[in-house]
């Protein structure tokens, strides 16, 4: 049998298809198709990383708050938390008004430095608190050391009706030094000093 027995067919163009039979897809599927992928992709990546940078920047924030805190001088405007007031013994009135507080620390001793104003109750309900009562207080004494005052930078005048009272308490719980201006004895300003050593 010669060649020309045999034509040999043209070459047949090439379906624009998948090879496997199927018709092409419109650009717009296409499009839609890619769109929804990439949609896909930057949801799966994008919220975890914007999940983090939040939690980063809160806990940076936090970060700055107690180091804002921790590095403060002097008393500061506010109560000092349930856990300060908790450990060091400060059983602040509810009723207590002007509350100031500043807190130490070091390998020595832990100290709480609070101040706020209470009614002639008020008072009564925290020495209780305390652990203590008003007949404890020594009238015409201010028992607040020196270096605590210069750490506060309280005042104490010579011309207020002032009492004190020092309430020990066995370690590891606190000791409170309290002094009280009972100058105005229906608004006394209390002034407690709580030291807890090792």
């Amino acid at each position: 049998m010669i060649a020309a027995d045999h034509p040999v067919a043209p070459p047949q163009p090439e379906s624009p298809g998948d090879g496997e039979g199927k018709p092409p897809e419109s650009p717009r599927r296409v499009f839609r198709r890619r769109f929804i992928t990439a949609t896909i992709i930057v949801l799966l990546i994008g919220i975890p990383a914007g999940y983090l940078l939040v939690s980063a920047g809160q806990s940076r924030r936090s970060g700055k708050d107690k180091e804002a805190e921790a590095a403060a001088v002097g008393l500061r405007e506010g109560w000092p938390s349930k856990m300060q007031r908790r450990i060091f013994e400060i059983p602040i009135p509810g009723n207590g008004i002007g509350v100031q507080y500043y807190e130490t620390n070091n390998w020595k001793a832990s100290r709480m430095y609070a101040k706020f104003r209470t009614t002639s109750a008020g008072l009564d309900r925290f020495l209780s608190g305390v652990g203590t009562g008003r007949a404890a207080l020594e009238p015409g004494k201010v028992n607040i050391s020196s270096r605590d005052i210069a750490i506060t930078g309280w005042y104490f005048s010579p011309n207020e009706n002032w009492a004190s009272i020092t309430h020990t308490n066995k370690k590891p719980r606190p000791t409170q030094t309290i002094t009280v201006n009972m100058t105005d004895p229906a608004s006394p300003v209390v002034y407690v000093v709580s030291a807890a050593t090792p």
